[in-house]
């Protein structure tokens, strides 16, 4: 992996401030994706969603049609947080209208009969990674990532998506331990599915929780910090200098702050539920933060985009560990303009101030 001195996100994730380019960061979650019409065109080529993640000519021209477009400061790898459960052996597959679909564990002990030789099934997305940052221009910084256990186990125990997982939280209750140990399981192979990707070439690695808020907060500590937290001191023993970006989403305030002070990590990521100002006066003293416009916003008109992105900007947008993103990733029907002024607002934060002085 090549560090870039030039690239704004990765510095602002190392504590080297933003200068000289005095202006926060900005990325999209999901920024590759159906609301961009080359997305399409490469989705409808390659057939089926598994085919476009595991085919590394397809997955790495949809992560860089966004950085082409918008010039985001960061370009995350296509990729799917399931593929770990596929690459043990789980039978995965996607239904359109609907999304993924895993025949579903029995019990938490079932991970014991998947293959845990993950890296043969997995190797198409390291060699992804390597196009990608052959394709990047040097300024940009390449994100990897995988899904955080609890989110993970969700999918493997009921198979698909639930409004609320209560046919998984009861494993909590009823086998505490044998949850905990299908937990454990994931994050060694999560841990070690970053490292390879840090191989290949990424500078930055996100861990997404996407259904840590289903979690009671008398068990977030067991469910949702201590896996999440394993992961990281996991990744970070063999590659100490790369930043690793938590996503749990849905947490109250609390576990945000219990996060926020412990060692290990570098970023917190921020859903649109978490108050921004808020999060500058008791997180950033701790972790740079990232977020948090609602995706919602972007359905809207580029006025109330730049609207929305200035507020943001005016409340965070002077710190030196702020990173510009969405709440939750970008929506399939948001217009392409409104996106343009997202990323375009953020791009000239530095000029308007100048201007407004």
């Amino acid at each position: 992996m090549t560090q870039s001195s030039s690239r704004l996100l990765l510095q602002v994730l190392q504590g080297k401030g933003t200068a000289p380019f005095n202006r926060p960061p900005i990325w999209m979650m999901r920024q590759a994706g159906r609301y961009l019409k080359e997305y399409r065109e490469v989705r409808a080529e390659a057939g089926d969603f598994l085919t476009l993640c595991y085919t590394p000519e397809y997955a790495a021209e949809v992560t860089l049609q966004p950085i082409r477009r918008y010039n985001f400061d960061g370009s995350i790898i296509f990729a799917d947080i399931l593929v770990i459960p596929h690459a043990m052996g789980q039978k995965l597959w996607f239904v359109k209208g609907e999304g993924p679909k895993l025949e579903a564990l029995e019990n938490p002990a079932a991970i014991k009969e998947l293959d845990k030789d993950i890296h043969e099934k997995l190797s198409p997305i390291y060699e992804s990674l390597k196009k990608v940052r052959a394709g990047l221009p040097d300024e940009t910084t390449l994100i990897g990532f995988c899904g955080a256990p609890w989110t993970v186990a969700c999918y493997m125990l009921n198979g698909q998506g639930s409004k609320s997982w209560a046919e998984v939280r009861h494993h909590a209750y009823s086998d505490p331990r044998g949850l905990r140990a299908m937990l454990d399981v994931l994050v060694e192979k999560s841990a070690d599915y970053l490292c390879h990707q840090i191989e290949a070439g990424a500078d930055v690695v996100k861990v997404f929780d996407s259904w840590a808020g289903s979690v009671p907060p008398h068990l977030q500590d067991l469910l949702v910090i201590e896996p999440m937290v394993n992961i990281t001191r996991k990744v970070k023993a063999q590659h100490p200098d790369v930043p690793v970006i938590l996503f749990p989403r849905g947490v109250g305030h609390e576990t945000l702050m219990k996060l926020a002070k412990t060692e290990g990590f570098d970023c917190l990521a921020l859903d649109e539920q978490t108050d921004l100002q808020w999060a500058v006066e008791n997180i950033a003293p701790h972790k740079a933060i990232q977020g948090n416009m609602d995706n919602a916003v972007l359905l809207t008109t580029p006025e109330v985009v730049r609207a929305e992105v200035t507020r943001i900007l005016n409340i965070a947008g002077h710190l030196p560990n702020f990173i510009v993103n969405l709440g939750h990733g970008v929506l399939p029907p948001t217009p392409v303009e409104n996106v343009a002024a997202f990323v375009e607002t953020v791009q000239n934060w530095d000029t308007q101030k100048e201007k407004s002085a």
